[in-house]
């Protein structure tokens, strides 16, 4: 026991000198910590305040060949959550959604589908926030409940006229994977997802700035770092004339059809005006389309998101008679004094084809055919003629190709041959087909833009042009023209072809006995801005399917069993500045839709 006391003082003395060595280490650390290494924890520590913030460009502005606005931007407000500033992710998702309303499962779903991204990148969660919205984030976030979430002010397209030309115009929205992957943007990006605002993406879509900025331990910016503001996207100048475009879809609502319409000038391509009807209001998709909006754009029967224009194909009727026409005054088929005599029909093949006029026509020439749109006398150029000629004309003036508008997704109509039943079928072309080909039935299907071409084609003498959109360009030194795309192709058309047609078509709207004669010229509220001009045009009539037949299994109405109508026309006839076509489906005549609103056009068009 004695032996155990004398060890005592030299325990304690051994833990004296451990303490002195430890305190001695302890204040080495501090030293290096608070003054060797003070420069390098300030800084981190103040990195821990510091927050980068995307400054989003604006998309350039749209405008029509007169200097006015079509689409421009507005301010709006964006809810996000940024992963690297949070303590408890969980948290913040469950007092988020409380506060804005949300569904709890739905913004997880967002946050999870961002998962793999950088966590410095906001993750939004509310696009286009209401105020009452915003209000409630930024009463948390002073009370530091919600820290690591951010409000930012973003620009957000806006369609000023809502539905105007949204087919045209397309809409915008957050790009998609695919989009990440192959075009080399961002997660987040807003990109033009249809119409005009895709194809034209790279020159709308402008370059995002950035803020750094150093924030509290509530979130709240305390001062900026660096700034490097944003670059707004070009603006850019269409060949659309507002008016004329106002007018076409007027004319379908105050009629209450839907359809299509493509006007052109003729002489260059430039469109003036193309619309689709039923239409959309492309405003809904900017800050971001609802799954139920959604949902009822995609299932809705009358297919609103559909471009007629470019994507409709349809039996073009009576209209296809100025291909069979020219076929056969440039092939020598036929003069214009070449005469058919119309009993009401005519035997072909063992097969009894009527007119549609069935006391018939009596001994017409070709001008007089055109006029009074004879079937009988197209049969019997179609017969002379034989399907694969009326296929190299057809493709010529436009019809059965795309016609390289600078707008996505357009289709090809089918104008028949022998090689293309053979190829599809397997089977031989027989020459009593060609005569429903011959008046635009049967097998043939055109799109309403390509008839616009056709039209356009006729107009100017055999320059098949490029229908397109892009006038010019500012890239902030004022406007650049851009060049006109070169024609499709040209064909020099005989004098004696030229001037046949367009006398035809000019009867066909301006002398009695013409298709469109009584309807076109019934008073309307600008025929006085008209006068001295003649419209020279052609009307045509499609069957949806037998009256007669299958209603109950085709599941229709009478409403929709009812004949397309359509009318292609240019003006004035004997110096054409404008050229085009209306499709108003299920009209029945196109006394009905097409010609009053052909009409509406060219009333604007020539009265500006």
């Amino acid at each position: 026991m004695a032996e155990d006391r004398r060890k005592i003082p030299l325990r304690i003395s051994t833990l004296r000198y451990v303490l002195y060595v430890l305190f001695a280490v302890l204040a080495v650390a501090f030293w290096v910590l608070q003054i060797a290494q003070h420069a390098t924890y300030e800084e981190m520590a103040e990195n821990n305040h510091q927050r980068t913030l995307a400054l989003r460009a604006p998309r350039g502005l749209i405008f029509d060949r007169d200097n006015r606005v079509l689409v421009e931007n507005r301010n709006s407000y964006d809810i996000s959550i940024v992963r690297e500033h949070t303590r408890n992710l969980d948290r913040t998702i469950h007092l988020l959604s409380d506060v804005l309303g949300l569904n709890e499962a739905s913004v997880r779903e967002v946050v999870e589908r961002h998962r793999r991204e950088p966590t410095y990148e906001p993750i939004v969660i509310v696009q286009d926030a209401t105020l009452a919205q915003v209000a409630a984030v930024m009463a948390r976030r002073l009370d530091t409940e919600l820290p690591d979430v951010v409000v930012e002010q973003v620009p957000t397209r806006r369609y000023p006229a809502e539905s105007l030309a949204a087919h045209l115009f397309g809409y915008v929205g957050e790009v998609n994977y695919q989009q990440v992957a192959s075009d080399g943007l961002d997660s987040g990006d807003i990109v033009g997802q249809t119409g005009v605002e895709k194809i034209y993406n790279s020159l709308l879509m402008g370059e995002d700035g950035a803020k750094h900025v150093v924030v509290n331990s509530m979130g709240r910016e305390m001062r900026t770092l660096q700034e490097v503001a944003p670059v707004e996207g070009r603006r850019i100048k269409l060949t659309i004339d507002e008016g004329v475009q106002k007018a076409v879809e007027e004319g379908f609502r105050q009629l209450g059809y839907a359809g299509a319409a493509v006007i052109l000038r003729p002489d260059n391509g430039e469109v003036l005006a193309l619309t689709s009807l039923p239409e959309y209001d492309p405003n809904k998709f900017a800050a971001g389309i609802d799954r139920a909006t959604w949902a009822s754009l995609t299932t809705d029967r009358e297919k609103p998101l559909e471009d007629r224009a470019l994507q409709g194909r349809y039996s073009p009727g009576s209209t296809f008679k100025i291909v069979v026409a020219t076929a056969a005054l440039e092939e020598g088929i036929a003069t214009p004094d070449f005469k058919v005599h119309c009993s009401g029909g005519a035997d072909f093949y063992g097969h009894y084809f009527h007119c549609w006029r069935h006391q018939g026509h009596g001994t017409i020439d070709m001008e007089q055919a055109i006029q009074q749109s004879c079937d009988v006398y197209f049969y019997t150029l179609g017969n002379m003629l034989g399907v694969d000629k009326i296929h190299k004309w057809a493709n010529l003036l436009g019809l059965g190709v795309k016609t390289g508008i600078d707008l996505p997704n357009e289709v090809q109509g089918l104008v028949p041959s022998t090689e293309w039943k053979k190829a599809t079928t397997g089977e031989k072309w027989y020459a009593g087909e060609t005569m429903s080909v011959a008046i635009g039935q049967g097998q043939v299907s055109v799109t309403p833009i390509s008839l616009a071409v056709m039209m356009a084609t006729i107009a100017n003498g055999g320059t098949r042009v490029t229908p397109h959109l892009l006038k010019a360009v500012d890239d902030g030194n004022g406007w650049k023209a851009v060049p006109e795309p070169a024609p499709k192709s040209v064909v020099q058309l005989k004098p004696e072809t030229i001037e046949t047609l367009h006398k035809a078509l000019s009867m066909v709207v301006n002398q009695p006995g013409g298709t469109a004669y009584y309807d076109w010229h019934k008073p309307g509220p600008n025929t006085a801005d008209l006068a001295g001009f003649e419209v020279a045009g052609k009307t045509g009539t499609t069957q949806v399917i037998s009256l007669s037949g299958a209603k109950a299994a085709a599941g229709k109405t009478d409403e929709n069993l009812k004949d397309h109508g359509w009318f292609v026309f240019f003006a004035p006839a004997d110096n054409p500045q404008i050229a085009g076509v209306v499709f108003a489906e299920h009209s029945g005549h196109p006394a009905a839709a097409a010609i009053p609103i052909a009409k509406f056009a060219v009333e604007t068009y020539l009265a500006e």
